[in-house]
């Protein structure tokens, strides 16, 4: 206890002469452990629920069944019951579906907001209100409710002869501070044996990197980097004790390792992002676009007079080949981002034909990158 006390003490000292300009500035490109990942069971938490919104003005579910179902459940509430075999026209309500993310430490009374989306016939939830809906998390319990007036970008219209103009999706809505937190979600941060520190990218070098970093802010050896992802820190038990020091983890700066040298493809839009870790051997590349060019000049002829011939077409094609030559281009060895983008601009080459030499350059060994293709 003495030597975490002792240890958030430096880490503060250190925080006030950096704010005075005495410590020298860290290293560029130095990022904070906050951006680099998160702690283990400090995470959001999805929650679903299933609802009715009513008030619409004719763009409901109609008579859907899982629709006449849902507003039976909630005439029910009340004490009312529809006759047996009557199912109500609800052209003014709609089944829907209630997203929201419920934060991690979120307390009860707390307000989200949530996602309102139609699952049914709607045309458009436009002016429409959420009937009180319980949302619950993947293990079934509820940890908010619903309620509320929706907001809707989007518009839908349609006329008598069948045509429509729709505005972005009228069909989906949200309404903000729409749910009430009702219980709060155990993180267990504060009785796990250690704290577990998960980088957001696998990389072994900025793992270890991470764990140097924390152990050199607090004087000791109490994170250590158990694979690519994880590092693993010990930590007294007790939650005060404990955000204390995750917060000050949080802003250590750590320069990440340098990404894998990487060619990212989209071959539907033609799209190639290149990273600044690329690196080309000594290389050349000679690039030229072949042009063939095919006219049809079909000619009829006639057969002559008081024969008996027919008349015809005879085809007539011309064919033509056009080279566009282009200058071999030389890499040198080392080549970097700029000196590939300067020399692709240079042979004229299209994103297509860039893919082509990108890939060619592989083959030939001459880049050693990982080729991803989307």
């Amino acid at each position: 206890m003495h030597r975490f006390r002792l240890a958030l003490i430096a880490l503060l000292l250190s925080v006030a002469l950096t704010s005075a300009g005495i410590v020298i500035a860290p290293a560029a490109h130095a990022e904070r452990i906050k951006d680099l990942g998160g702690f283990q069971g400090v995470r959001p938490n999805q929650l679903t629920g299933y609802g009715i919104v009513v008030g619409l003005a004719g763009t409901g579910d109609d008579s859907l069944d899982y629709s006449t179902q849902g507003m039976k459940g909630v005439i029910s509430r009340f004490g009312l019951t529809l006759p047996a075999g009557v199912n109500p026209s609800l052209k003014n309500a709609a089944a829907v579906l209630v997203t929201a993310d419920l934060p991690a430490f979120a307390k009860p009374g707390q307000r989200l907001d949530v996602t309102v989306s139609a699952m049914g016939k709607a045309k458009s939830l436009r002016g429409g209100t959420l009937i009180l809906t319980p949302l619950r998390g993947a293990d079934g319990q509820i940890y908010a409710m619903s309620q509320g007036n929706l907001a809707v970008g989007g518009l839908g219209v349609s006329g008598s002869d069948g045509s429509q103009v729709s505005v972005n999706i009228p069909s989906a809505g949200r309404i903000p501070g729409g749910a009430t937190v009702e219980q709060a979600v155990a993180t267990g941060f504060d009785t796990s044996p250690q704290l577990n520190f998960n980088l957001a990218d696998a990389d072994l070098t900025t793992a270890l990197r991470v764990a140097d970093a924390i152990n050199s802010a607090f004087g000791d050896k109490r994170a250590r980097a158990m694979d690519a992802v994880s590092i693993a820190i010990d930590a007294e038990p007790g939650a005060e004790q404990r955000i204390m020091m995750m917060g000050l983890i949080e802003n250590i700066e750590v320069k990440p390792a340098e990404a894998p040298a990487r060619v990212i493809v989209n071959a539907r839009t033609g799209t190639v992002v290149i990273n600044g870790a690329v690196r080309i051997a000594p290389a050349a590349i000679a690039h030229g676009k072949l042009t063939v060019s095919v006219d049809e000049k079909p000619t009829v002829v006639q057969p002559a007079p008081f024969s008996q011939g027919q008349t015809a077409i005879e085809p007539s094609s011309s064919i033509s080949i056009t080279e566009d030559k282009k200058p071999m281009i030389g890499f040198k060895g080392g080549a970097n981002l700029a000196d590939i983008v300067k020399a692709v601009n240079a042979i004229g080459a299209s994103p297509a034909d860039m893919v082509a030499i990108l890939e060619g350059l592989k083959q030939a060994g001459a880049m050693k990158a990982e080729l991803v293709v989307l």
